[in-house]
């Protein structure tokens, strides 16, 4: 039995750049933070004779089949097959947090099962190279028009600066931050849940339309990569971050009506007026969690404002996708 610990992602500025439809015409850039909620994939031989069917997926429902191309499970299915996997198997995956949230669930999976089935193996292998096969799953064989963000968040861990550029290939710069300035901020993050659960495909074809059109925007957006990079480095003032966000929150609602609506809109400007120095939706948009940057002392009065948001509370995650569990037996 093997159980691969993969982290999801929160970003923070620039993404929509990690779109194919953006970087193939300039680099994209994004900051982003792995952080300690996890989903937890799980796989071993079983003994077929018992099982009753070669392959047993467990995820939202439970799935026995005998070929590999009757599995519903989209990325178990391309995985199994990538991975020539000829042999029982079994493959149970759980989450902290829910799918289609905004925090990059199904690229996190995709990770996991990747890191899982290479254990299996008995090989290791690069984190470029984990994220790279991932996002190949979900982009080229799944055909999703989804950006490659996630999946080197989930891989690397930690806070880092991807850049998107336009041969595909996708460059890792880890942020070199200050301690003390890394504490500071992730005691000022605040998340909490809308409740709306979306398909983020949906959203990010709208976003892939107008993409194009809204170069200009997209742009701005990873321009303030280096600004938020700086208060990490440097200890800026703290309320520096909510502002960088803030920014980035408008210019990324400006791309298309679907990103925001009428309530979200409503608890943002509740949180701002409440004490938040800024914030964003994340994910693609449409729904998931609401990011806002918090003084502590205001910290109460937020959670009075948007009591009827369930809060999650975190930190960043350090080590990426990992082997948390092997056992050969």
């Amino acid at each position: 039995m093997i159980i691969s610990r993969t982290p999801f992602r929160v970003s923070f500025v620039g993404g929509g750049t990690d779109l194919e439809s953006y970087y193939s015409q300039k680099d994209g850039r994004v900051l982003s933070t792995s952080i300690d909620k996890y989903i937890y994939v799980c796989i071993k031989k079983p003994l077929h004779e018992i099982v009753g069917a070669k392959y047993r997926i467990a995820w939202s429902k439970l799935e026995y089949k005998d070929n590999i191309d009757d599995i519903e499970h989209p990325i178990v299915r391309e995985a199994l097959k990538m991975f020539k996997i000829d042999h029982p198997l079994e493959v149970v995956t759980f989450a902290d947090v829910p799918a289609h949230t905004g925090l990059g669930s199904s690229s996190s999976f995709a990770v996991g099962l990747l890191n899982a089935l290479y254990a299996l193996k008995g090989e290791t292998v690069s984190k470029h190279r984990l994220a790279t096969e991932a996002a190949a799953i979900e982009i080229e064989r799944l055909t999703r028009p989804v950006g490659k963000q996630d999946h080197f968040a989930a891989s690397y861990g930690n806070i880092n600066v991807f850049s998107f550029h336009k041969t595909g290939f996708v460059s890792v710069d880890p942020v070199c931050y200050c301690p003390k300035k890394r504490k500071a901020i992730e005691e000022r993050l605040m998340l909490f849940y809308t409740g709306m659960q979306r398909d983020a495909s949906t959203v990010l074809q709208k976003q892939q339309a107008v993409a194009t059109e809204k170069a200009e925007t997209l742009t701005a957006m990873a321009d303030l990569v280096d600004p938020l990079r700086e208060l990490f480095v440097s200890g800026g003032k703290h309320d520096g971050f909510g502002k960088i966000l803030h920014q980035n929150w408008e210019l990324k609602r400006s791309i298309t009506p679907v990103i925001s609506s009428s309530e979200i809109d409503h608890w943002y400007a509740t949180a701002l007026e409440a004490g938040a120095t800024g914030g964003k939706l994340l994910g693609a948009g449409g729904g998931g969690f609401l990011l806002l940057d918090v003084p502590t002392e205001r910290q109460e009065s937020v959670r009075a404002a948007l009591k009827n948001l369930l809060e999650l509370p975190f930190r960043f995650d350090d080590g990426g996708s990992r082997i948390s569990f092997y056992d050969e037996r």
